[in-house]
């Protein structure tokens, strides 16, 4: 017989989480060389985008924490996440024993597929092939390259056993570019490091972004399908830091210690999401997903136009279990008499105050005559099996969702 809380949310669970290292705090890229030195790795090549790579405030203090163990640095990736750009990688590991990944999320994306590359001894014509054909790449049993990432914005890619890839024409075999990614739990970081200062590096508009999609992976964590009182107590705690910290960023404050509460925040609801089979991504990713796929939005804004939206329109559905009482208090606002409209304001709030983008009519995405398009993408999103207990929506009422954001 299955145990039931009074939701009727299923009690029983299992939490199967491969953790990295984590190391927290201004200036604490300094310890790359010990955090090496603790993995039993010698040297790393620090793979990073051109922007990064030529700025000093960033690249600086990673090279000089690694000392005598860098051994080079890659600033090839860009947001596109090529295939190529990792086989390029690949060749530039040579001596290299570990990868450190620095920057956003296109860096960590792309040094895991180097990882992966250099795990076997396939070409770039064969992975090419394979990923054409399948979407993925498939990840070799041993020999996977350890990973340290260093991130310098909050989407989440530091803590995650997935990674985007995309292939141009140029680097496939058909003739448009391609998208897919690869997942395995061995994927995992070997360690993640978290300096405020390198963070701040990250101009507003970047960091807003990304805050949004880090926020609301707490938010999604609390409700999605398969939360465990593991996650709940790590995306609750989170999502108190981070709404504390994004007022206050959203107010001016730029100085460091607002920085590192909302690090702090962002690394607490990102913890234990990420699992061997699963993840606690849910209708909003599947909005994101949907609404990023050919249109050139970035995803934070995305998610910041459409999550009070669908906040408001899963609170109102009869026997759908969206936690607003959770999500009220993790907010601080469980007060309010309707738990639902209190969190939904006060993230429309933290939204605005990032200053994000509203209505989807102000950013480069689909417009009305494609929202059917969009609707049937997010209902075969594979991050709608998280959706909160008891949600079926239809194609009708997602297209809803999109016109009450435009």
């Amino acid at each position: 017989m299955t145990l039931s809380d009074a939701n009727g949310r299923d009690s029983a669970f299992r939490f199967d989480y491969q953790p990295p290292t984590i190391r927290f705090g201004s200036g604490c890229a300094d310890d790359l060389a010990a955090e090496l030195e603790a993995q039993g790795l010698e040297r790393a090549l620090v793979v990073c985008g051109s922007t990064v790579g030529s700025t000093p405030a960033v690249i600086d203090p990673v090279t000089e924490g690694l000392g005598d163990r860098l051994a080079g640095v890659f600033d090839g990736t860009t947001p596109e996440k090529r295939l190529a750009t990792a086989v390029e990688g690949r060749e530039r590991l040579r001596a290299a024993d570990a990868l450190v990944a620095l920057g956003g999320g296109s860096s960590l994306d792309v040094a895991t597929v180097i990882s992966v590359l250099a795990a076997g001894d396939r070409t770039h014509e064969e992975v090419a092939a394979e990923f054409a054909e399948t979407g993925t790449i498939a990840v070799p049993d041993e020999g996977l390259v350890p990973i340290v990432t260093v991130p310098t914005t909050l989407a989440g890619a530091d803590l995650s056993m997935v990674a985007g890839v995309t292939a141009a024409p140029d680097s496939s075999p058909v003739d448009e570019e391609i998208g897919g990614g690869i997942s395995d739990p061995d994927l995992m970081p070997a360690a993640a490091v978290y300096d405020p200062e390198l963070v701040a590096t990250t101009p507003d508009a970047i960091l807003a972004g990304s805050a949004m999609n880090g926020f609301d992976k707490g938010i999604e964590t609390l409700y999605a399908s398969n939360a465990t009182p593991v996650t709940d107590a790590t995306a609750r705690s989170g999502l108190e830091t981070l709404a504390d910290g994004l007022r206050t960023f959203g107010d001016g404050d730029r100085g460091i210690e607002t920085v590192e509460t909302i690090l702090e925040g962002i690394v607490l609801v990102q913890y234990g999401i990420s699992r061997p089979g699963e993840t606690t991504a849910s209708i909003v990713h599947a909005f994101g997903h949907a609404l990023t796929r050919t249109d050139t939005v970035q995803q934070g804004a995305a998610h910041g136009i459409i999550v009070p939206h669908v906040l408001a329109y899963c609170f109102e559905q009869d026997g759908v279990d969206a936690r607003a009482g959770m999500l009220a208090t993790a907010l601080g606002v469980d007060d309010a008499a309707d738990h639902g409209a209190a969190v939904v304001e006060a993230v429309t709030e933290i939204r605005d105050a990032l200053g994000l983008p509203a209505r989807l009519r102000d950013v480069d995405g689909p417009g009305p005559e494609e929202f059917t398009a969009v609707a049937e993408a997010v209902l075969a999103d594979p991050f709608m099996a998280n959706a909160p207990p008891g949600l079926e929506p239809t194609v009708a009422e997602i297209e809803g969702i999109l016109e009450a954001a435009w």
